[in-house]
């Protein structure tokens, strides 16, 4: 089994992205599964997702940014940005996000 965290920085303002809403969801038939959800922290850190251990498939992790946006004061062109990736071993998923008003990027973390 395998657990997922997340890590949202706003590179523009060079800060941790708090108050960012994110929700995880597994890709299955016939539409996706809700499997957990939270907020960023002062940090910009998710570390409890989901109650549980996640099986091996495919995922999304959905960043509300355009809820950041405004609680920050900024225009952003992106309002959701949603990161599918799969699991496939028992292991820590680390999916950090880097934000910025007009481009985003992701990595599989450490």
């Amino acid at each position: 089994m395998s657990t997922v965290t997340t890590h949202v920085l706003d590179t523009a303002r060079g800060l941790p992205a708090q108050g960012v809403p994110v929700q995880l969801h597994r890709l299955v038939p016939p539409e996706p599964a809700p499997v957990g959800s939270g907020t960023t922290d002062a940090d910009g850190r998710i570390t409890d997702l989901t109650s549980g251990q996640l099986e091996p498939g495919t995922y999304q992790l959905r960043f509300d940014v355009a809820a950041y946006a405004a609680a920050s004061g900024q225009d952003i062109f992106f309002p959701e940005v949603i990161v599918t990736f799969t699991i496939t071993d028992e292991r820590h998923y680390h999916v950090p996000l880097l934000l910025s008003p007009f481009a985003y990027s992701t990595y599989r973390g450490s």
